[in-house]
């Protein structure tokens, strides 16, 4: 039984309850000062995997194995999926989140960069830190772990991001709770913040950790993609004034809280879906695709539904663009774009079938053609895209294997 459906309001709020990390034997972190999460038992398997396409044209996963251990595989593409044996990563005694919007993550960068990253769950609850851990060849080898951040506090740094720019730039964005008002305050603050770093060198160095926006949603991924210049740009779930929580865009390095809304639902709800959007640079318009979960009021109903539109340059939405997507079941949703190729996939239950479902443009997303990739049964991750020019693959874990789909417009 799929444990992840937020087709429902009442379900989104449930899950804001849920337990979202694996934990392992308490020991003392690498070079840290905090206790990691004491041992409990997770109800389900932690399929949340990381994918990227690497320099030379091999698709690279990073996930959790039955053991709890951090690995990476990669295989060929072109041909039948081949993976190279699991390799374990020496990650010291991190317990590591890989369960839904928390998921493990690997980049490549120019030089033979690469970099793996991932949220250190700490004691309390819905606390974390993030951490890294770097490669100068390409993968071959990788250092122990560090924290990325220079803020050590026991709070929430959870749910990062993490890129390249154009040109070679390392950012890393998370959601961060540095802002809290103490307890007992009457000062009141909204969600967390979003707040970020950069490594110019691959990793081995970061400048400091900078606020891009105050007020995010807490549990939610940050959605990144590049403009035409090469700059990235990120979107988010954010609260907004009443309560509302719809989506922010902002360009990486901006100044602090010069953000433009995406989306305008009008969702009102004191709790984090769990579902964050996705991005893509539109190259045609110099806009982007999105895609997102909310519930808004459709003819005086509330209406919960996975929705795609185009954003101009700024970010704004483009209302005549806004089209929801063609399954009532759809949930998680992904984009990216190549010129006029645009694909959006999704994962939808039925009982105990999960499918996994493609919807490719070929004209900018003016006109879209429906796809069912591939299905399981039992738990399974939520799809991810992973993009080298114009080749995009799917990446959809389960307990039984990792399906890969390449994908043809």
């Amino acid at each position: 039984m799929n444990l992840f459906n937020r087709s429902r309001a009442l379900l989104c709020l449930a899950l804001v309850g849920l337990s979202w990390a694996t934990y392992l034997p308490a020991q003392t972190p690498i070079q840290e000062p905090v206790q990691p999460a004491a041992h409990t038992r997770h109800s389900r398997p932690q399929l949340a995997t990381g994918a990227a396409i690497a320099p030379d044209g091999r698709l690279w996963v990073v996930g959790l194995n039955a053991q709890a251990k951090l690995v990476v595989q990669s295989t060929p593409l072109g041909g039948a999926v081949q993976w190279s044996e699991a390799r374990i990563l020496n990650t010291g005694a991190d317990p590591i989140a890989a369960d839904g919007e928390s998921r493990p993550k690997i980049v490549f960068g120019p030089q033979g960069w690469a970099v793996i990253s991932y949220t250190m769950p700490l004691s309390k609850p819905y606390t974390g830190f993030i951490r890294k851990l770097r490669s100068r060849d390409g993968g071959q080898t990788f250092s122990a772990p560090f924290t990325v951040h220079q803020d050590r506090q026991e709070i929430t740094h959870r749910f990062d991001s993490v890129a390249f720019d154009a040109q070679g730039v390392l950012h890393t964005l998370w959601v961060d709770k540095r802002d809290q008002p103490p307890k007992g305050s009457a000062q009141k603050y909204a969600g967390a913040a979003i707040y970020r770093n950069e490594s110019k060198d691959g990793g081995q160095t970061f400048g400091p950790d900078t606020k891009l926006a105050d007020h995010s949603c807490e549990c939610c991924r940050i959605g990144l993609a590049r403009n035409p210049q090469g700059q990235l740009q990120a979107i988010w779930r954010h609260v907004f004034e009443g309560g509302i929580r719809d989506h922010a865009f902002a360009s990486v390095g901006a100044p602090a809280n010069r953000i433009t809304r995406s989306t305008h639902d009008g969702w009102q709800i004191n709790a984090c879906p769990h579902h964050g959007p996705g991005l893509a640079l539109n190259a045609s318009t110099s806009g982007y695709h999105t895609v997102w979960f909310g519930i808004r009021k459709v003819n005086g109903q509330d209406q919960a539904a996975v929705r795609y539109a185009r954003l101009n340059a700024q970010g704004e939405p483009l209302p005549e663009t806004l089209r929801v997507l063609p399954d009532a079941r759809a949930e998680h949703a992904d984009v990216l774009a190549d010129g006029p190729n645009v694909a959006v996939v999704w994962r939808s239950s039925e009982g105990a079938v999960t499918s996994l479902k493609a919807w490719l443009s070929t004209d900018g997303g003016q006109n879209f053609t429906l796809k069912t990739l591939g299905q399981a049964t039992g738990y399974n991750d939520h799809p991810r895209l992973a993009q080298s020019g114009p080749r995009m693959v799917v990446v959809w874990r389960n307990t039984q294997e990792t399906q890969v789909h390449e994908l043809r417009f």
